[in-house]
């Protein structure tokens, strides 16, 4: 909007053109309603107002769970198209290969710095987030490593508030959650899995806390994520 107030008789046209490329069934409802419906440059100029409009009806459909959204204006942004390939079920890993798809070669990155199996691996932005897993000695683990995808290096992060293996992660309105998974194993090797977990947690990166919130009804291991829905 500072843009087109720049020079409003000579940009005021171009409002709905842009207003088309933001993601403005993604904005949080209040701030959608209360500050983007009421902008008088958009309540002015009929093209816009329908834009606005059709985001909000956008919105509360995600909001009130009624089907699939597949508007423009709600869609996601691709954050790229880099493709990691890291850990494993069977062996101990620390290792991570970019695939790049135009070259058609795997390239080596750095490795995780600390080796495992069974862990979740999830994207936000830039970054790669890896859960949990099974370390030393099949101890399971409740470690966050992450993965900065511009600068090539890892750091930790807080750690999961319940250790974990097999479990899913999901990134969702930019936090990451992770649903249920093993805690523990146990019995003589070959070891067995505890009972799934009902446990999920969420953890907002500019904090860097974790919480729990609403369990599972029933206990899970590698659970996913469909359309914005954990």
């Amino acid at each position: 909007m500072n843009w087109i107030n720049y020079d409003l008789n000579k940009r005021h046209c171009y409002l709905p053109e842009l207003l088309q490329t933001v993601r403005l069934a993604l904005l949080p409802a209040i701030y959608l309603m209360e500050n983007v419906a009421t902008e008088e440059l958009i309540t002015k100029q009929r093209k816009s107002k329908e834009i606005v409009e059709e985001a909000i009806r956008c919105k509360l459909k995600i909001l009130q769970n009624d089907g699939v959204v597949t508007s423009l204006c709600a869609r996601p942004r691709k954050t790229g198209h880099a493709l990691f390939l890291l850990g494993g079920q069977t062996f101990m890993c620390d290792k991570l290969y970019l695939v790049d798809q135009k070259a058609k070669e795997i390239i080596p990155k750095a490795d995780i710095p600390s080796p495992r199996k069974e862990f979740s691996a999830c994207a936000i932005g830039c970054k790669v987030y890896i859960t949990g897993g099974r370390g030393s000695e099949n101890g399971v683990s409740k470690d966050v490593w992450v993965y900065d995808t511009l600068h090539e290096e890892w750091s930790k992060a807080a750690p999961m508030l319940v250790a974990r293996f097999g479990h899913g992660s999901a990134e969702l309105k930019h936090c990451l959650y992770v649903v249920g998974g093993h805690t523990a194993a146990t019995g003589c090797l070959p070891a067995s899995p505890s009972v799934s977990l009902k446990q999920v947690e969420q953890y907002d990166p500019v904090t860097n806390k974790w919480t729990m919130v609403a369990p599972l009804r029933e206990g899970v291991s590698n659970a996913a994520v469909v359309s914005a829905k954990l």
